[in-house]
């Protein structure tokens, strides 16, 4: 996170980011940070949703394993990919499928660098610290999981804003037309009949 500030501090300064893209970042940063506090594998959401919901997880989700590091993979392609694809559309002008893949493309690939960074700690701690810090929770292919997350997410985010711009447009062409049709008075009355000349 101290890494992204300077970054992000360029980007809000140069307006390249919307709004919406902003609050999708802080959201996804506060997930992080409850992530980093508590480590991921150690989130007590369990616990908070029994709270919230008086029934526990695992009676609707089905799994014994603690799902936050998944959920947060998920949700680095869902929310960070909006601010990505404005990111690109401003650097690179994508066109046609490459407006949607780009983005898409660009979360998968910071997500396949952040597991291969994961796994070089993990080697340089080594033991307990290292099987801890990769928290796979027995999982072998933790890895190829957290990726596919992450990866699922971003085509979800990229859809959705693309989409939604699709049909704004669409509504913006649509009350543009109807601006320019003729309406009541605008609208031209038809010839009277001709007079006729005496000879």
């Amino acid at each position: 996170m101290l890494v992204a500030i300077p970054v992000l501090v360029r980007l809000h300064r140069r307006a390249i980011v919307s709004n919406g893209a902003w609050l999708a970042l802080f959201v996804f940063g506060v997930l992080h940070e409850i992530g980093a506090h508590y480590t991921y594998s150690q989130v007590p959401y369990r616990h908070w949703l029994q709270v919230l919901t008086g029934t526990s997880p695992e009676a609707w989700l089905g799994v014994g394993r603690n799902q936050y590091d998944r959920a947060i993979h998920f949700g680095y392609g869902l929310l960070v990919a909006p601010a990505a694809l404005q990111l690109i559309e401003a650097r690179a002008t994508p066109r046609g499928w490459w407006r949607w893949l780009l983005p898409v493309a660009f979360i998968t690939s910071h997500s396949v660098l952040y597991e291969l960074l994961e796994w070089a700690a993990a080697i340089v701690f080594g033991g307990d610290l290292g099987i801890a810090y990769l928290g796979t929770q027995g999982d072998p292919w933790d890895a190829q999981h957290d990726m596919l997350h992450a990866l699922t997410g971003a085509a979800i985010s990229v859809t959705l804003v693309l989409a939604w711009r699709r049909r704004r447009s669409s509504r913006r062409r649509a009350r543009s037309s109807g601006r320019r049709s003729p309406t009541g008075a605008d609208r031209a009355s038809p010839p009277g009949p001709r007079s006729r000349t005496r000879g």
